[in-house]
């Protein structure tokens, strides 16, 4: 399981600092009724930076696992716009990406979180 953490750890720390690097993208895949698209982005960004960081240490892991399944749960919505509503999404429309794998990505987020609590299950 630590190789699984060392793993996934630097992944959500990557994916948030980009929310920082590039926000743009994760603003326009806020669904129009979730105010303050530019802070929820920050949050988030944060969010998986102190998720994946507690991930690396066998610690903190436990607490790293619930606090990135929260927050998987918490941007789930966005995702579902984004599969719903591509047209609204200038990077996705533009993308071409065919609406189909926007619609087979829900399911991932559902097996992030088993594979979260697989790789920070005690030992």
């Amino acid at each position: 399981m630590r190789v699984l953490r060392a793993a996934l750890g630097p992944v959500f720390i990557v994916a948030g600092v980009l929310h920082f690097v590039r926000p743009g993208p994760y603003e326009q895949m806020m669904p129009p009724w979730i105010p303050l698209h530019r802070e929820a982005v920050l949050v988030s960004g944060i969010g998986e930076v102190v998720g994946g960081a507690a991930l690396l240490d066998r610690r903190t892991a436990r607490f790293g696992f619930w606090w990135l399944a929260a927050l998987l749960v918490a941007v789930f919505p966005a995702n579902v716009y984004m599969a719903t509503d591509p047209e609204e999404i200038p990077w996705v429309s533009k993308s071409g990406v065919p609406r189909i794998l926007l619609w087979a990505r829900l399911p991932l987020q559902p097996l992030m979180i088993l594979l979260l609590a697989v790789a920070t299950r005690r030992d």
